[in-house]
């Protein structure tokens, strides 16, 4: 049973998780960095505590890496670029996106070592 429980969610969240990055592509207008996870424990302390439309995802990818495929996103400046993050800009605020590493989780304060990347808006 709990095999069978475990392949059908495997299933659903290969199913499904295309549609995430495809939802926030509609809502903030660019690309989600390919492979990134959505973390939703994240995406609502930003809305929740930031009150920000944003979502986080995390990817094992460097932040070199990261950060060079949204240099290739049109519309979005550089704002700041260091070895450990960097952040774009879309118009006058109408868009940011950070990308971390390394990051605090808030609720925990466990120190992360995966590279955050967070997309978000003004409400």
């Amino acid at each position: 049973m709990i095999k069978k429980v475990s392949l059908t969610a495997l299933l659903l969240a290969m199913m499904f998780s295309p549609l995430v990055s495809v939802h926030a592509e509609e809502i903030f207008g660019i690309q989600v960095y390919p492979g990134a996870k959505l973390d939703s424990e994240t995406t609502q302390f930003l809305k929740d505590s930031l009150h920000l439309n944003a979502a986080a995802y995390r990817t094992t990818d460097s932040v070199a890496k990261v950060t060079t495929f949204y240099k290739g996103q049109k519309g979005l400046a550089v704002v700041s670029e260091k070895k450990e993050g960097a952040m774009f800009m879309k118009g006058s605020y109408e868009l940011t996106v950070t990308i971390q590493n390394p990051w605090r989780n808030m609720k925990t304060g466990q120190q992360m070592t995966d590279t955050l990347i967070s997309i978000a808006k003004p409400k």
